[in-house]
């Protein structure tokens, strides 16, 4: 989930994260903290979803254009692939994307490090300043807006990563800033090279998507850590929600199951494979794509016995820009299906609606 902008506000008191939380509540046994308990047992009867059959794209394959070696063809056969996804999950898995295994493994080992140092050596990335009030980038939770919120059994740390010039890296704690450099900078160019394939199925210019981020897009880094939960039939790792961003790309810990996608009203598991991305879009690129392709909602479930842990990658349009559906899907047989928003003020919509459980996307919907 997405969080972005620059605002502070005052923030209630701070609940520990869900370890810590969980330690300090005495007696409470096989139970979780009131805080956390999103769902009774009964609420969600699939406690084993199917695994959803998410297309895996040859990301070198869909950019061939050699007809001498069938990469023409080979390449048709990716992008159609390709549609399938955007338009019917919204995710899909990239393999042969160029990242070295062994820089993805430092990524994840690096992340590792982090969370389990002590709570006082985290804390000293903390997103709260002066202790109170909240700001995106650190360590802790996510905002909190009221005392009756249901919280997440994830500890993260946010991180602005783009544009370099605005990072704060005395947030950044060491283990990870040469890592996460690197790693930005080869997500990114795996961004690059898949916006003009997703353009050309909607037979726009190559560099619309590109041209639509424009030059102070932003790009935030997430990591995510998932304790081991003594009942994940009442807690939820992540609320189920689409992200208010325009496309992410996810590392998971191939070994721990968790992140379910929602499609025609059931949940499916997403599968993880090692040193393989998950693309993820969001809701700028669904409502730019006037519809076709979709933002999915997705939620994070929890496990009783490990520990999971992904690392994402959020890239969003300039928040001073507005966005709406491309001119070029749009006819008297193709309406608008969403209005111009300007993304500032959606990504701040975000806040109210993702902690009462509910999809920022509606508020767009003509």
């Amino acid at each position: 989930m997405e969080r972005t902008g620059e605002e502070k506000v005052h923030h209630r008191p701070v609940p520990l994260p869900p370890v810590q939380e969980l330690a300090a509540a005495k007696g409470a046994g096989d139970d979780v903290p009131a805080r956390y308990v999103a769902r009774r047992a009964h609420d969600d009867p699939d406690a084993t979803a199917a695994a959803a059959p998410v297309p895996v794209i040859d990301l070198g394959c869909l950019c061939q254009t050699t007809a001498a070696s069938g990469g023409e063809e080979s390449a048709a056969g990716e992008a159609a692939r390709l549609r399938s996804a955007l338009q019917s999950w919204g995710l899909f898995l990239v393999t042969n994307h160029g990242i070295e295994a062994s820089l993805m493994d430092a990524v994840m080992e690096a992340s590792r490090e982090f969370f389990r140092q002590p709570l006082e050596e985290k804390r000293k990335h903390t997103n709260l300043v002066d202790g109170e009030h909240f700001q995106l980038e650190g360590y802790g939770n996510d905002r909190v807006a009221s005392e009756d919120q249901v919280l997440d059994w994830c500890d993260r740390l946010y991180l602005k990563v783009e544009p370099q010039e605005e990072r704060n890296l005395a947030l950044w704690p060491t283990c990870l800033r040469d890592v996460l450099h690197e790693f930005t900078k080869e997500c990114t160019r795996v961004k690059d090279r898949l916006l003009p394939e997703m353009a050309k199925l909607l037979e726009l210019d190559d560099d619309y998507f590109v041209n639509q981020l424009g030059d102070k897009a932003d790009t935030h880094a997430r990591f995510n850590y998932y304790p081991p939960c003594p009942r994940p039939d009442l807690a939820f790792g992540l609320k189920p929600h689409s992200d208010a961003t325009f496309i992410s790309l996810l590392m998971v810990d191939n070994s721990v199951g968790g992140l379910q996608v929602l499609r025609d009203g059931v949940w499916y598991d997403v599968p993880a494979r090692l040193h393989t991305l998950l693309i993820n879009l969001g809701d700028q690129m669904e409502i730019m794509s006037n519809g076709i392709f979709k933002s999915p909602v997705h939620r994070v479930v929890t496990n009783a016995e490990k520990e999971r842990l992904s690392v994402v990658l959020f890239y969003s349009v300039d928040p001073e820009r507005e966005i709406q559906p491309a001119g070029k899907l749009i006819d008297e047989n193709h309406p608008p299906l969403y209005k111009k928003v300007k993304v500032k003020e959606y990504v701040a919509g975000l806040y109210e609606h993702f902690s009462q459980g509910k999809m920022v996307i509606e508020t767009a919907k003509i």
